[in-house]
């Protein structure tokens, strides 16, 4: 990569996104843009109670609607009729509980929550198929509802799930160093009880799913909006008992993924497919925005009861915490989210003794799966909060205790002896924690905040200052790959087996290809998300595209700039060294007139008459994976400035700043759009977004007139500023960045609100997230 010509570097520059046209002229195609010859469309009847015993079903006037083609109910799939598999199993945790239960197809006697389908209708239009599904009619004997944490876990309560001795879904304790030594010789013990709240992902586009089965060609087609499409056309062939080869999965452009978009074979994902196979018709569902609301996970949901034991002069000696996550009704993302949380909690911070343990529990709730920031969040707003306390009761600025607690550069790598969702140990492979909150307090004014706030009070003003730090738990394996080949064009193609929602995969991923071959990026056609392109890989979560499969990107490049090279080499009968590659074409150095381009080289390695060398191998292409033995660590701090309203107490941000280490940056206008996105989700999820129940689990917010969103009024300008400390886990030295704007917002908010409203004083502390000025309300005042 370094020898690339100074003039053709393309890993750096803040280029355009080369997808852009097509999103922006309507010429991008998304699942509902599918049409095609004799097509179906499907509607859910789904369940209309969190808990109940399903006691009849009548479809029979469904049957005689005229353009009804089908009605399904769980009977009706016989053998197919099957819990959806386990799709991350649990690390291997000495003495850890782990009772899995996933999600069916259609319900079969028993709905356990708001939203589980029931009854799929399938007819010649999506308006005869939703006035079908009003045909059905069901009897229900309605059960206990179980949606609060602690109630559930109570010996003797009702049980989401009867089979089970229960409603613990999963137990993990995990330890680091000897809290209760640790405990023993603390100069101050902080304890404090904190509640994270649900949210749901709102991504723009709703899922949806087109399935096609080609008679002739014996082949299954499945458009879906999924951020991992290998893992799904792998899935169904063994679920309807295809080869791999028969079924191609296509990922196109998806509006949004966030998380609940992953790999998690949905009940419509898996009906759709089998309809369309045996109909022998192309079938399609697009989910409307109330179904999102209940049928699309979740996340958030934990309560945590936590305490930090500190020296007299503020060092941390041990963290112990203690929560309850809801994992909603089923659990097929297995331990992702409650790990995450529990690792992410120890931050930035050199922390000797670690004790926690969590318990996963089963509701009469959606599903909850990994969402942006996947329970790091939660981890985060605890060891934030509890900084702010410890620093409220030693007396010590709130920016210097968390100074004296970051770990040192010279500790990296960092381990933290517990273990995370990737199943290795905990470590921190690089990072330089000091001059990221040095660049953040300079950013945002704080060295003459003091006298602004002061001024700003004098006016009846009130405004506050928030300053939190954060890791992101970035690139995690196993692997992705990719095939780079060098057209007769001249042109260069790339594909990859992730899928993209928006990252800006069509650019960065050509950029790191351009590097190595001397070209521009525009001029590198990218693929992602089609399982006929490049059928291996895994998907596009956890912030791993562009260290996972930005690695194997840039080793399949590597070698055909090798290949290249050589070929060249011959041609030139020279030395490698000798030559340039620049442009678009191989030169001699010095000696530009001569030169050949890359698509008269790789006609050249594809010969149709003569001799070749044994050995030799056609074209100028190759086909690289990339595993990391570990997940990359980003870091970075938040600051903002807010002023809140005395009266309605809404807060208004005045300036935002977020400093950000992700290693090398591959594209920084792609990497601000990144975090930009992360902060808008964050304030949302902050401030605005909150799923609320009713006491028998019906959700009362379930439509956009009443689930807060921010919009554009809401979310800052932001100034954006980055460290660099390489990761040394891949050739690019790249770290994740696509959570790190989300993570540490809600702990900004609360410290920010608390110091505008100067709450502490009046004995008022925010240990809770979403607020919104209605909740803000009943905490002052309940206080006055």
């Amino acid at each position: 990569m370094m020898d690339a010509p100074r003039e053709t570097r393309q890993i750096g520059r803040p280029l355009t996104r080369n997808e852009d046209p097509r999103l922006l002229t309507g010429r991008a195609l998304f699942v509902d843009d599918v049409e095609l010859p004799r097509m179906l469309h499907a509607a859910f009847l789904r369940s209309p109670h969190a808990h109940a015993e399903i006691l009849s079903i009548d479809v029979s006037a469904v049957k005689a609607r005229p353009g009804v083609v089908a009605v399904i109910t769980a009977e009706d799939l016989g053998e197919y009729w099957q819990p959806g598999p386990l799709l991350v199993p649990p690390p291997p945790i000495a003495g850890m509980t782990f009772r899995q239960r996933c999600q069916v197809p259609l319900a079969k006697g028993v709905v356990r929550h708001l939203g589980e389908p029931i009854v799929m209708v399938v007819a010649e239009s999506r308006y005869v198929a939703e006035d079908a599904v009003g045909d059905i009619v069901l009897e229900f004997a309605t059960r206990p509802v179980l949606g609060d944490l602690e109630a559930a876990i109570v010996p003797g309560a009702p049980r989401v799930h009867e089979d089970l001795p229960d409603n613990i879904a999963a137990e993990v304790v995990q330890r680091k160093g000897d809290y209760a030594a640790a405990r023993a010789g603390a100069a101050h013990i902080i304890r404090r009880r904190f509640w994270y709240d649900h949210g749901a992902s709102m991504a723009m586009e709703t899922r949806g799913i087109v399935a096609d089965w080609d008679v002739k060609s014996d082949r299954l087609t499945v458009w879906d909006t999924t951020q991992a499409p290998v893992v799904i056309r792998n899935g169904l062939a063994a679920m309807l008992g295809l080869s791999e080869r028969q079924v191609r999965v296509i990922a196109p452009f998806i509006g949004g993924g966030f998380g609940p978009k992953m790999m998690m074979f949905y009940p419509e994902e898996v009906l759709i497919p089998w309809i369309a196979l045996r109909l022998e018709r192309p079938v399609k569902w697009i989910e409307d925005r109330l179904e999102h609301f209940v049928a699309t996970t979740h996340e958030r949901g934990q309560l945590h009861d936590a305490e930090l034991a500190l020296d007299g002069n503020g060092r941390i000696l041990g963290v112990r915490d203690e929560f309850l996550m809801d994992t909603g009704a089923y659990n097929p993302y297995g331990l992702t989210v409650p790990l995450n949380s529990q690792c992410t909690l120890l931050n930035c911070y050199d922390i000797p003794a670690y004790e926690s343990r969590f318990r996963a529990v089963y509701t009469n709730r959606t599903l909850v799966t990994p969402y942006r920031g996947a329970g790091r969040q939660h981890g985060i707003f605890v060891m934030e909060r509890l900084m702010d306390a410890a620093a409220r009761e030693l007396g010590l600025d709130r920016v210097e205790i968390r100074r004296r607690n970051l770990i040192p550069p010279d500790a990296f790598p960092y381990r933290n002896e517990i273990i995370y969702q990737d199943f290795a140990p905990l470590t921190y492979d690089s990072g330089n924690y000091g001059p990221i909150l040095d660049a953040a307090l300079d950013a945002i004014g704080h060295a003459g905040f003091a006298t602004e706030k002061a001024k700003a009070k004098a006016e009846g003003r009130h405004l506050g200052l928030g300053v939190v730090c954060y890791v992101e738990g970035t690139g995690i394996g196993p692997y992705e790959g990719a095939k780079v080949r060098v057209q007769t064009s001249g042109k260069v193609t790339l594909a990859t087996g992730i899928g993209t929602q928006g990252q800006g995969h069509f650019t960065a991923f050509a950029q790191v290809v351009a590097e190595q071959l001397g070209l521009d990026a525009r001029d590198v056609e990218v693929t992602t998300g089609d399982t006929d392109q490049f059928d291996w890989g895994v998907g596009t979560f956890a912030s791993r595209g562009a260290v996972v499969a930005g690695a194997a990107t840039h080793g399949a490049a590597v070698e055909v700039r090798k290949k290249v090279l050589k070929a060249a080499a011959e041609h030139f009968e020279c030395a490698e060294e000798d030559l340039v590659l620049d442009g678009g074409r191989v030169s001699i150095a010095g000696i530009p007139e001569r030169h050949i381009t890359l698509g008269a080289l790789a006609q050249k390695a594809n010969p149709l008459r003569g001799a070749v060398k044994p050995g030799t191998e056609p074209g100028l292409e190759a086909t690289s994976y990339f595993g990391p033995e570990m997940g990359a660590t980003a870091a970075g701090v938040h600051a903002m400035v807010i002023e809140v309203d005395a009266e309605t107490l809404r807060p208004a941000i005045l300036r935002y700043v977020v400093v950000h280490d992700c290693g090398t940056v591959l594209n920084p206008l792609i990497l601000a759009g990144q975090i930009q996105g992360g902060v808008a989700q964050g304030i949302g999820n902050a401030f605005f977004e909150e799923l609320t129940w009713s006491e028998d689990g019906q959700l009362l917010n379930a439509s956009l007139a009443d689930y807060l969103l921010p919009t554009a009024l809401d979310v800052p300008r932001m100034e954006l500023r980055h460290t660099v400390t390489p990761s040394p886990l891949n050739p690019l030295g790249t770290k994740g960045a696509g959570e790190g704007g989300a993570i540490p917002v809600g702990a900004l908010y609360a410290q920010a609100i608390e110091d505008a409203l100067d709450l502490p004083a009046r004995g008022i502390e925010i240990t809770e997230i979403p607020l919104s000025p209605s909740r803000l309300w009943e905490i002052v005042h309940g206080h006055d």
